[in-house]
């Protein structure tokens, strides 16, 4: 029974050190996913306060400064999160460690004193006769050759015993250090969650008191945002009416019916419609750097809980002088006047139509066939926010699409 003892440990042990392995594997995959989406909030984080950086001298409505409030709490409370789910994970890859030291630690021991026994055993047995006379006091050849196979067998168990110890010892070193690599980033990841957190009760406070502001003006306020909402549904319609217009164009052209609700394709725009939803969900942002401060579709105002609005694309702000950009090759067939001097660009992709809202400084011109990531313009700045803001809008014949659908990580 005493004699099963080692060999039971020395199993269990090398089923730790896989089991460990396995769930060290699982963990470092997960961790690598947790720490890109938490370099992408920070970053998304810089990026807020350097767009306010370059405003704060203009004079901002209280509605505005509490969307601008509301999307950077939104987004440090994602990265409190993620942050959190990183230092839950690195106490279970600390936890594996330690078993994992553990076992090795078992492991070594064990093969330690395997070693040690056949050391001894080997030193014993050289005392009481050489090598050469084990050999040659052999009753015949075919025992001579056992015994020497014998001898040169267990020469090769005392090495490979030799080996397991080192490797054993090394990777007991190498566990360690990962062990303090994991306990020194996750004390890291503590303080930033510290500091995360103290931010964001400062940016709920200032929230509470523009909030205060706002419910003091609610009707106004209010007033305002349906005044905004009615600009935003005339525009739609105008661009509803221009798509139509298009369609019936290009029917008109192609001797059919000018009734029809949908383009009539030429082989060649077929084939650039085909590409064009082959690349669904790869297609490039339609700025260089931006983030989305106004997703697609209806939604809840964040500050006035009886107000929602509809949005017929997708609102991104960038910095000041940034370029819009083409999202796939087509060809330019409207360009519409805008108020405030701005513009919208119209580009077919076959029977699917990018609009960009808000364009100055045209570089096209209708019939311009325009390249993937072309410059389109530059982004009109508001002058009463200070915020350059491109919309952007995405349709099927006259089906308006939802734009998030169609851009890469949108």
């Amino acid at each position: 029974m005493n004699s099963q003892k080692p060999s039971l440990l020395k199993f269990l042990s090398v089923c730790i050190l896989l089991l460990g392995c396995g769930l060290l594997g699982a963990q470092t995959d997960k961790q690598a996913a947790l720490e890109a989406k938490r370099r992408a909030l920070q970053q998304e984080i810089a990026q807020i306060e350097q767009l306010r950086a370059g405003i704060k001298k203009k004079e901002i409505s209280i509605l505005t400064q509490v969307e601008d409030l509301d999307q950077r709490i939104n987004t440090r409370e994602n990265l409190i999160q993620v942050t959190n789910q990183q230092a839950n994970l690195l106490t279970r890859k600390i936890n594996t460690n330690l078993d994992r030291i553990t076992a090795l630690r078992e492991e070594l021991e064990n093969l330690k004193e395997d070693y040690g026994r056949m050391v001894l055993q080997s030193y014993k047995s050289k005392n009481q006769q050489s090598r050469i006379m084990f050999l040659l006091s052999s009753e015949n050849f075919l025992q001579a050759y056992k015994r020497l196979q014998y001898m040169k067998q267990y020469a090769a168990y005392r090495k490979k015993q030799g080996d397991q110890i080192k490797e054993r010892t090394a990777l007991l070193q190498e566990t360690n250090k990962q062990l303090i690599e994991q306990k020194a980033k996750k004390q890291a990841l503590i303080a930033e969650n510290r500091a995360a957190r103290a931010q964001l009760r400062q940016e709920k406070q200032q929230q509470d008191a523009l909030i205060a502001e706002v419910r003091k003006k609610e009707s106004s306020f209010a007033q305002q945002i349906r005044q905004k909402q009615k600009e935003a549904d005339r525009i739609d319609r105008q661009i509803e009416a221009i798509i139509k217009e298009a369609i019936a164009a290009s029917n008109k052209k192609a001797g059919k019916e000018t009734t029809s609700k949908t383009f009539a394709l030429t082989a060649e725009s077929r084939a650039l419609a085909s590409d064009f939803v082959a690349n669904k969900g790869k297609l490039p942002w339609p700025v260089l750097k931006g983030r989305v401060i106004k997703g697609y579709g209806r939604q809840q105002h964040p500050t006035l809980p009886n107000i929602t609005t509809f949005n017929s694309g997708v609102e991104i702000e960038t910095t000041p002088g940034s370029k819009a950009r083409a999202i796939f090759g087509g060809t330019v067939f409207r360009i519409q006047d805008l108020p405030g001097a701005a513009s919208a660009i119209y580009i077919r992709h076959g029977n699917y139509i990018s609009v960009y809202q808000n364009i100055r400084d045209l570089k096209v011109k209708v019939n311009d066939v325009v390249s993937l990531k072309q410059d389109l313009g530059t982004i009109s700045v508001n002058p009463f926010s200070g915020k350059t803001i491109l919309k952007f809008l995405v349709y099927k014949d006259s089906d308006r699409l939802n734009p998030s659908n169609w851009i890469f990580n949108m």
